[in-house]
């Protein structure tokens, strides 16, 4: 049976198409405005206020925030081709006079009921006008930094998808509330800048399950709630930053593609889940700020003034509710009528929450349903909140119509508490600090360097000059003494040769005639003057020379004496440049004293955020007159109270001793101490923040090798902990595989007798069976045979991990063999787990219980392995899990197998069990 629906933005065949110049002509517009929300500006009645852990509001005044009533629109579908036919000799069941903001509801053909509505929008009310009218107040509230919500209500059919998530790819003017909100957005907040980011999370609630649109195998999200403040919370949603318009209306349509939806008698594309789209927005408030000073009260050293800066942040929800149906209407059977009874209740546990909140009742019955725990900020919450309700012009669902208006009556009643959120961005302060410690300490480095190389450069210098000189003064002196003695041999050569000459003239002479003795007696004694006068000038020739060398000695002692004042002036500046050194120094340890300053602040900062934090929990917002308080009064107290170090958080251990430090205890001979730092580690890494700087350091490696080496039972025990924390990681789980580390876990299971030992293995390995990756890897290296293996123990703490692990293995067999990437039989059949999960299917132990049943019935969805299950006496469990099992999801799941196996059909009826 055709009917008509806006699904999937788009009118469904058959449809009249709506006018838009004569919804121009007969509906009042809104004045043109350009979309610049004042942020400076207060809200309507009140000044700003805020409710954060920093908040920024001058001590001492009212905290309670901005009144704000829900508003609640109200819009008329036109009327389908079905209706055209089947109604045309009746008139509509309502009658609008948006002029006065006033529907009229025919009771019959005398009587109405009239309701006052904040709008009434007609059949031909474009998307602008609706936007412009129900969601443009509540986005210019967001970014005031208020949080809103924008909902749609009616009955199956009536357009609520059309109106809040149509894309109007094909015509822009038929662009729902979601695209044009975040044009809005966008367009005011230019995410381009570094202080703002836009954040987009898509979700769906489906049969009480939270699933992401975005990523469809997270389909069980859970959420969270702070004892504290009451806030809601999904930590396990994808969260996308969004760019520009593009990525985000790709983001929309991959979403809507993964949405639920059937085929009913109401309409050809029912949505049968609750469509919830999420902004986040986050900005920085420029000019204001918390001054941090030093310790006396100015500026010290190089930090200066610093200022936390102040971050607003905003959310607005978009909530696309699932119609409303009559089961006798829309014909839904089988599964469709299964999500029908979950549609109803869910909006059956809304409605009783607005019930109350309009009656001021003292008890809301938020916790009934999913949906009333994620819109509890959006009724009677701290949210801006616009409803439309959609409504069709059908007599024949009058009812409908009337109960989808006495809804909006309610909800009109509901008053909110309109809040700003603002805090400190202590994050942001201390990256500044570290970023100007860094600064310092490299600068410091650097300058030290420089100085150390000067110091060596000068030094060499000098060394050089000296040895130059030295080997210059001693070459110098040895030619000097070469040239000396060889001018001696020679003026003794050449006396020797006068003397021998002078010897052998006297020869001659003696042996002259005797009578020529006397004559020849004077000329002898001349020539022997003559030799006396020639030795004479050789003598003081000899002796010239002498003083001449003895002058040149003279010269070269100066020139030794002048390197030796040099050489005294180069050690006189090596002492200098020695003193220099040290006062660098002393300036470095003054330095290193500035930086353990600048660490006291960041501690400081850290204290103060936890203090004001505290006292905003307790609801005292009496906040200081400054954030300079004097840190020297928080270092001696800390020197006070060093008896309680070990009551630190694991956190400030983290920052203190340091991870590397940690990790090499894990290699101490003492066992004491490698049993306290397996702890420490074990403890640091069930925090996600710290599991990858573990890994990064090492401490991945260093708990396997412990594995490998260590034989000491609570050693073993709290290292397959830290493992199975860290296992959580699905890089992490690679990592594990790649090191060996199922071979080790399973050598450990064999070894270890303790129950506690044995359930930190199976969590490790449990863990690791999540990954649809390591499949045969975990089966070929015995992972499996050792969760099998730890049964022994029968602690129902180990076989709890147990039933986990092949839970998680046989649920990434069934979504592999759906995808088409697996076709054989079971791993898990293969290693012989089938008698075992049969046997626990029905456990005393409810977890135990539960996760058998569960991998029992993702085993039984594959064909493959019906005939091995059957032998095995599974069939009788099956059925008794799709008649008796406690949990919903279980108990469909094996309705399901059992109804859509032919090889299960065709055994119950050969054993003539009746089950239906």
């Amino acid at each position: 049976m055709a009917t008509t629906s806006f699904r999937n933005g788009s009118l469904s065949k058959g449809a009249p198409k709506m006018d838009t110049n004569r919804s121009l002509s007969l509906n009042f517009a809104p004045k043109p405005s350009s979309f610049k929300p004042k942020t400076s500006a207060p809200a309507p009645g009140s000044g700003p206020r805020r409710n954060s852990t920093g908040s920024a509001a001058t001590p001492g005044k009212d905290d309670a925030g901005v009144s704000g009533r829900v508003r609640v629109a109200v819009r008329l579908r036109p009327r389908n081709a079905e209706e055209m036919e089947a109604d045309a000799d009746f008139a509509d069941c309502v009658e609008l006079q948006p002029e006065l903001k006033r529907l009229k509801l025919r009771r019959n053909n005398w009587d109405t009921d009239t309701y006052e509505f904040d709008e009434v929008l007609t059949e031909f009310a474009s998307q602008k006008r609706v936007y412009e009218v129900v969601a443009k107040p509540v986005v210019e509230s967001v970014l005031e930094g208020y949080n809103g919500t924008i909902m749609a209500y009616g009955q199956t059919g009536t357009g609520k998808t059309y109106t809040l998530g149509r894309l109007g790819e094909e015509n822009a003017a038929d662009r729902g509330i979601m695209v044009r909100a975040m044009e809005d957005i966008l367009a005011e907040l230019s995410p381009q800048n570094e202080a703002v980011s836009v954040s987009v999370s898509y979700l769906q609630l489906y049969m009480e399950t939270v699933q992401d649109l975005l990523d469809p195998s997270n389909d069980n999200i859970s959420i969270v709630e702070d004892p504290k403040t009451g806030d809601v919370s999904l930590p396990g949603a994808t969260t996308i930053e969004i760019r520009d318009q593009k990525s985000f209306v790709e983001l929309l349509r991959l979403g809507e593609a993964h949405r639920f939806a059937a085929n009913t008698k109401l309409n050809t594309e029912s949505s049968r889940s609750h469509a919830i789209l999420m902004l986040h927005i986050k900005r920085h408030v420029k000019g204001r700020g918390s001054t941090i000073y030093s310790e006396n009260g100015t500026s010290h050293l190089a930090t200066k003034t610093l200022k936390a800066p102040i971050v607003r942040r905003s959310k607005l929800v978009v909530v696309d509710l699932a119609g409303s149906e009559r089961i006798d209407k829309s014909g839904s059977e089988a599964h469709t009528l299964e999500e029908a009874k979950s549609i109803n209740l869910s909006l059956s546990a809304l409605g009783k929450c607005i019930n109350a909140l309009a009656e001021n009742s003292a008890h809301v019955p938020v916790r009934d349903s999913k949906l009333t725990r994620l819109l509890r900020d959006s009724f009677g919450g701290t949210a801006r909140t616009s409803l439309v309700i959609t409504i069709g012009p059908s007599p024949r669902h009058r009812g409908e119509t009337a109960s989808t208006i006495s809804f909006g009556q309610r909800a009109m009643k509901v008053e909110n508490m309109l809040k700003i959120k603002e805090e400190f961005d202590y994050k942001g302060l201390s990256r500044r600090l570290d970023i100007q410690l860094d600064k310092l300490i490299a600068e410091h480095e650097r300058q030290q360097k420089s100085f150390q190389d000067e110091i060596e450069r000068i030094a060499q210098e000098a060394q050089n000059r000296i040895i130059e000189a030295e080997r210059n003064y001693a070459d110098l002196l040895e030619n000097e003494r070469m040239v000396y003695q060889k001018e001696y041999a020679d003026a003794i050569k050449k006396l020797e040769e006068q003397w021998a000459v002078n010897q052998e003239r006297r020869g001659k002479v003696v042996h002259d005639d005797s009578c020529n003795k006397f004559s020849s007696r004077e000329p002898t004694i001349c020539s022997a003057s003559e030799d006396a006068t020639e030795i004479k000038k050789l003598l003081q020739q000899e002796t010239l020379l002498r003083k001449a060398a003895e002058e040149e000695i003279i010269d070269l002692k100066n020139q030794v004496a002048q390197w030796k004042r040099s050489e005294a002036a180069g050690n006189s500046e090596i002492l200098k440049l020695r003193k220099m050194l040290e006062d660098e120094a002393q300036q470095k340890a003054r330095l290193d004293e500035e930086i353990s300053i600048l660490q006291n602040r960041l501690l400081q900062l850290s204290f103060e955020a936890d203090k004001t934090t505290r006292d905003l929990d307790r609801g005292t917002t009496t906040l200081p007159s400054s954030l300079d308080s004097p840190h020297h009064q928080f270092i001696h107290q800390q020197l006070r109270d060093s008896g309680d170090e070990e009551k630190a958080s694991m956190a400030n251990l983290f920052e203190q001793v340091g991870l590397q430090k940690i990790l090499s205890l894990l290699e101490a001979e003492d066992a004491d101490v490698r049993i306290h730092a397996v702890k420490v580690v074990a403890n640091l890494a069930a925090e996600e923040a710290n599991q990858e700087k573990i890994v990064k350091a090492g401490g991945l490696t260093s708990l396997l090798t412990i594995l490998r080496s260590s034989n000491d039972e609570t050693i073993l025990r709290v290292a397959a902990g830290a493992i199975a924390n860290l296992a959580m990681n699905e890089t992490n789980q690679e990592l594990i595989m790649s090191q060996g580390g199922i071979s080790l876990l399973s050598l450990t299971s064999m070894n270890a007798e303790d129950p506690q030992t044995l359930r930190m293995v199976a969590g490790a390995i449990a863990n690791l069976c999540g990954n649809d990756k390591l499949q045969a890897r975990l089966s070929g290296e015995g992972g499996i045979k050792a969760l099998l293996g730890m049964v022994r123990c029968r602690h129902p703490d180990v076989l709890a991990q147990v039933a986990r692990g092949i839970a998680n293995f046989a649920k990434c067999e069934s979504r592999a063999h759906t995808q088409g990437t697996k076709m054989g039989k079971s791993l898990l059949i293969e290693n012989g787990a089938t008698t075992w999960i049969i046997q626990n299917a029905n456990n005393e132990a409810s977890p135990i219980r539960r996760h058998t049943e569960l991998a029992l019935c993702h085993l039984a969805k594959l064909e493959v392995n019906a005939k091995d299950l059957i032998n095995g006496g599974a069939l009788w469990e099956l059925v008794r899990i799709a008649r008796d099992c406690s949990r919903d999801d279980i108990r469909t799941l094996a309705h399901q197998t059992l109804t859509s196996s032919p090889s299960f059909q065709a055994e119950m009826k050969r054993m003539r069990i009746d089950y239906s």
